[in-house]
Parts: structure tokens; sequence; C-alpha cells
């Protein structure tokens, strides 16, 4: 299963990470890498409390694409 993450920098630098999906699941991390390490034990850990709590757990329906608009802003 795969869910989007959507990073943020915040104004300090750090990154924070969230994901659509599953509301209340967010991290945040120094570095991209260690912002993406995080998240994914974030999410680990929301599913697997949602698990043991007889949640149902969400398939994900949010995915995302970068459109280059490059031209448009000339």
């Amino acid at each position: 299963m795969q869910y989007l993450v959507l990073f943020t920098t915040e104004d300090d630098g750090t990154l924070t990470a969230e994901v659509p999906d599953l509301p209340g699941c967010f991290s945040k991390g120094a570095t991209l890498n260690e912002a993406k390490a995080n998240i994914k034990e974030a999410i680990k850990s929301h599913l697997q409390i949602m698990k043991e709590e007889g949640m149902v757990i969400p398939v994900p329906s949010h995915e995302a694409q970068v459109i280059d608009v490059t031209e448009l802003a000339a």
C-alpha cells in the first residue's frame, strides 16, 4: 500500500511530513531523508494502532503529479 506524503519546509528549515489519507499522521525531520524515515515509522505506528483498535484502514485515495508551468511564468 502506498500513501501520498506531503512535505512542507518550515521557517526554521525543518520539514513537516503529513499523510492526507491518515488524519493525524504526521512527523518532522531536519532533512528530507530524515523526514522520510520518520514519516514511514509514523505511518507504520498509525496503521498498527488503527488495526489494534479495530478501525478500518483507509485505502489510499490521493495522488500527486508535478505540472510544469514554466512557460506561463515568463
